[in-house]
């Protein structure tokens, strides 16, 4: 059932992933071409946020802290899987696996080398400061807007 909070959750949380995406992007190297990247994370931002962010509101304020981050974690999780695939489809066109199972298998590899190198302080800063905020304001919105 869409709600004030879910619309708000969606845009919000659309916003914080393309932050997100924009803050990693140094951190991917010098020359490498981007593409869609940042506006791929905010869509994934905005369905994460509706499906995951918008359900939960109606709690408090502290909770809706707790929920803005469990949110920003999801969207973190799918995008790096999103792209690692992408990446494994990429490399997999080269014919560097040996099966398909080294391929499927390389993915996770490819997220765990991917989220260490969102470890950076942009990247994390925006994902607590833009998880908790989004969150309080979705929080909010739901109280104004039942």
């Amino acid at each position: 059932m869409p709600t004030a909070a879910r619309l708000a959750a969606a845009v919000l949380f659309g916003i914080v992933g393309w932050i997100m995406a924009n803050a990693h992007v140094p951190a991917l190297g010098e020359g490498l071409s981007v593409g869609y990247f940042r506006e791929l994370v905010g869509l994934l931002g905005v369905v994460v946020g509706w499906q995951v962010m918008g359900p939960s509101v109606g709690k408090g304020y502290r909770e809706a802290v707790g929920s803005g981050l469990k949110t920003v974690i999801i969207l973190v999780f799918f995008a790096l899987l999103l792209f690692s695939t992408y990446q494994m489809v990429t490399l997999s066109m080269r014919m560097v696996y040996d099966g398909p199972m080294d391929a499927v298998l390389d993915v996770f590899a490819l997220m765990l080398e991917q989220a260490q190198r969102m470890l950076t302080p942009g990247v994390l800063g925006s994902m607590i400061i833009g998880g908790a905020i989004a969150g309080l304001i979705t929080e909010r919105i739901s109280r104004r807007w039942p």
